[in-house]
């Protein structure tokens, strides 16, 4: 039986910096019917220098007039900014959570609002240190993996690794990470508090990027829990996602579409944050238990639907069954075809109308 999917509406910066519409936010995604909003917790300062460049995507919907470090500072929460959201999540009974980009954000979320899962953006999966610090709290993460290679993942579980297990005065080194994926006590920690999100980093992901089939291969690399943080266009791709095996579904969520800022045209809308919902509480029923037996709703239907052996014309006692006169129709009350064969060449016992059920 499929487990249910834990689907998170990531709010991300889609508040532009505004408490009132990151509240907003918090009341849609519980409306929708999510388990948990997600927002980003990041001092801009640092997070991005100066120089750095923004994305292509972030250049089409904000302009080049500012940088990525001046864009950033304008989509900042401050931590009690932090605090009221999650008080609100928590009087509308959906989990709050936050993507950490620094140690400091990290702590607080930890801390002081008390977070149950940390999420590590696909941005920062080669972010040793920060990945260090977060296992180091020993809560479940979730792992996006956009942009990355196979490989590149393994190391990062190495880090998250030491960071559950190691020791926390040790300097670690990199062969330190890979040695500590040789021992089976590692990956059933791993494997309980690891969760893997496949990701397209780009906003909007066109489908052929997608490769939803790199769950199952991060699955079968790892044996850990697999999800997928879906940037593309509309609902469906998340529930095909759902129905491949996904524990955890990721939608961005914004409350137009049409407002500025960077992730507002790769997300989607209340309205549609809930139909992908329902969508995906549907696959997840629809996926049962995978035994081939005929559902309970079925059964009263076999009769209608199937056939018996009858007499296609009238047949008189002693005469013998033959393709000329024995046949197969509805309804499927009586001798089931499979004993067609055996009744050709035996003798009726009895007379037969045209259309009537032979019987035993």
């Amino acid at each position: 039986m499929h487990r249910r999917t834990l689907i998170i509406a990531e709010a991300g910066v889609n508040h532009n910096g505004d408490r009132a519409r990151a509240l907003a936010l918090v009341e849609a995604a519980a409306r929708a019917g999510a388990d948990v909003v997600k927002f980003q917790s990041f001092r801009a300062d640092k997070l991005a220098t100066a120089e750095a460049a923004k994305a292509s995507y972030q250049q089409a919907t904000t302009g080049n007039a500012q940088s990525q470090l001046e864009m950033l500072r304008a989509l900042e929460l401050s931590e009690d900014d932090e605090e009221s959201i999650a008080a609100v999540c928590a009087a509308a009974g959906i989990t709050y959570m936050s993507t950490p980009f620094d140690a400091d954000s990290a702590t607080h979320l930890v801390r002081r609002i008390g977070v149950p899962t940390l999420k590590v953006g696909s941005g920062d999966l080669t972010n040793a240190p920060l990945l260090l610090h977060l296992a180091r709290f020993r809560l479940p993460i979730i792992l996006s993996t956009g942009m990355a290679t196979l490989a590149e993942v393994e190391q990062a579980l190495g880090v998250i690794a030491f960071g559950y297990l190691g020791d926390v005065h040790a300097l670690p080194s990199p062969a330190d990470f890979a040695n500590l994926l040789l021992d089976r006590e590692t990956w059933t920690e791993l494997r309980a508090r690891v969760t893997l999100l496949h990701c397209t980093t780009e906003y909007p992901a066109d489908p052929r990027s997608i490769n939803l089939r790199a769950m199952a291969t991060l699955h079968d690399a790892f044996g850990l829990p697999v999800g997928f943080s879906d940037h593309s266009r509309g609902i469906h791709i998340a529930a095909a996602a759902v129905a491949l095996g996904a524990a955890v579904i990721e939608k961005h969520l914004t409350l137009d579409r049409n407002l500025p800022g960077p992730d507002h045209r790769a997300s989607i809308e209340p309205d549609e944050m809930a139909a992908m919902i329902a969508s995906i509480r549907d696959v997840e029923v629809a996926l049962g238990d995978g035994r081939k037996v005929p559902a309970p709703e079925e059964i009263p239907n076999r009769a209608v639907a199937r056939r018996s052996l009858v007499a296609i014309r009238v047949v008189r006692a002693g005469e013998r069954f033959t393709e000329d006169n024995l046949g197969v129709k509805r309804p499927g009350d009586g001798i089931p075809p499979i004993e067609y064969w055996s009744y050709l060449g035996k003798a009726a016992q009895r007379d037969y109308a045209a259309n009537e059920a032979l019987e035993p």
